[in-house]
């Protein structure tokens, strides 16, 4: 088994032996960063039973005064977990995850650790895992004070692997019968139904060589026409800013100590879940835009100036007022409409001012447009396989590129690893 290629490994997985599931499992702390009151209602149902509420850190509490004290009991924490015994360790294993979301489709998954060498934020960078959005530097440094000093890791990262055949979850998903079944519980705050499996032994050896077939740098040429030889195995879709966190953490290691270089050092590695970006379960909803404060009419005309009659266009419907339609955005100016649209209106907004917003829906965007001064774009469903096309041509996508499920269907702390 090779998996060094590869850059996803089996890992030494911690699951508690025995322990209310429901209480231990909580979303991400990305998530209801403006709700005080979900978190406050997951306190109050842990109680002191023992859970990843208190050993992670929820976003909503990372500019409070108190933070720093707050780590250090998270840290703190940990320890006691471990010094208390209360894991189960599984070595050099994966977990199989099918999660029901509260809308009844199941998401399958694969829990192992990849190796933070083979991944890269930096657009452009040819390594066989990136980001799929620009990483906000200024984000990481905070998030690099809760780990430095943490003994444990639980991801909230989804990485994708646009495995169109079904090839590697595929294989684990006929032959669960034949696994051990780890956990089968529901999760709190609504978050639907969670069942676990431990992949150990021969499915080691049937990840591997499904794995080597999706690196295949012919198929890899053919499959997004293009003569970019540099791999793309894995995007990441959820956890961007947590997964380069954790490059960033190792990078700091390897400068204050340069004999960890090229060692098997376990903060080397970040858990984390895959999931086939073909899976049913992940619905890619497009994010329209909307710009205020401008002159719809000059700034309509302007984008028509700027992409002519292009050979290759994508069509994108416009409104502003009682006037709607297309505007054809050149192709050969992003791998992505929402790359096309995108890089004309930072341009244009730094020349001409006005604002933009993000938004959700059609008939917002309709009802938001019958203002004076707002044009809005709407644009098309996400065709799946186009998510890695461009990133690799474009390096990373655009901001709030897509939506990807509702906040309780995001993945729960669930698995941990050791980091020291």
């Amino acid at each position: 088994m090779n998996f060094a290629k590869l850059g996803f490994y089996p890992a030494d997985i911690l699951i508690p032996a025995d322990s209310d599931m429901t209480k231990w499992s909580v979303v991400a702390c990305d998530q209801y960063t403006s709700e005080p009151e979900y978190w406050q209602a997951r306190e109050a149902e842990i109680g002191d039973a023992p859970s990843t509420m208190k050993l992670t850190l929820p976003e909503i509490y990372l500019e409070d005064a108190n933070v720093d004290e707050r780590i250090v009991g998270i840290n703190a924490e940990m320890d006691r977990c471990i010094d208390g015994g209360i894991f189960a360790n599984y070595e050099n294993s994966f977990v199989y995850l099918e999660r029901r979301q509260a809308n009844g489709k199941v998401r399958h998954g694969l829990i192992g650790k990849i190796d933070l060498e083979d991944y890269s934020y930096i657009p452009g960078d040819g390594t066989f895992i990136r980001a799929t959005e620009g990483t906000i530097l200024s984000r990481i440094p905070p998030r690099v004070k809760v780990r430095e000093n943490a003994a444990l890791e639980f991801p909230h990262i989804m990485l994708l692997v646009d495995d169109r055949e079904d090839i590697l979850l595929g294989s684990i998903r006929r032959e669960k019968d034949n696994l051990v079944k780890l956990y089968d519980f529901d999760l709190c705050g609504g978050g639907g139904h969670s069942d676990g499996y431990l992949v150990d032994g021969h499915m080691l050896e049937v990840v591997a060589q499904n794995l080597e077939k999706l690196t295949d740098k012919d198929d890899f040429k053919a499959k997004y026409d293009i003569e970019d030889e540099r791999v793309l195995l894995f995007a990441v879709g959820d956890g961007n800013h947590s997964l380069a966190t954790a490059k960033e953490h190792w990078e700091r290691l390897k400068k204050a100590d340069t004999s960890l270089v090229g060692t098997d050092h376990p903060a080397r590695y970040a858990l984390v879940e895959v999931v086939n970006i073909h899976d049913e379960s992940l619905e890619f909803e497009p994010i329209h835009r909307v710009i205020f404060e401008t002159d719809p009419e000059a700034l309509f005309a302007a984008i028509k100036a700027d992409n002519g009659e292009p050979e290759q266009a994508y069509e994108i419907e416009y409104v502003y007022g009682n006037n709607s339609g297309i505007v054809k955005l050149d192709m050969a100016k992003s791998g992505l409409a929402v790359g096309a649209l995108q890089g004309f209106l930072d341009k244009y907004l730094e020349e001409h001012g006005g604002r933009i917003d993000y938004i959700h829906g059609d008939d917002v965007v309709n009802s938001l447009c019958k203002a004076e001064g707002t044009i809005g774009f709407k644009l098309p469903p996400i065709e799946k396989s186009s998510l890695f096309r461009g990133v690799i041509l474009d390096g990373v996508l655009p901001r709030k590129t897509f939506s990807m499920g509702e906040a309780h269907d995001k993945r729960y702390y669930l698995e941990g690893r050791r980091i020291k």
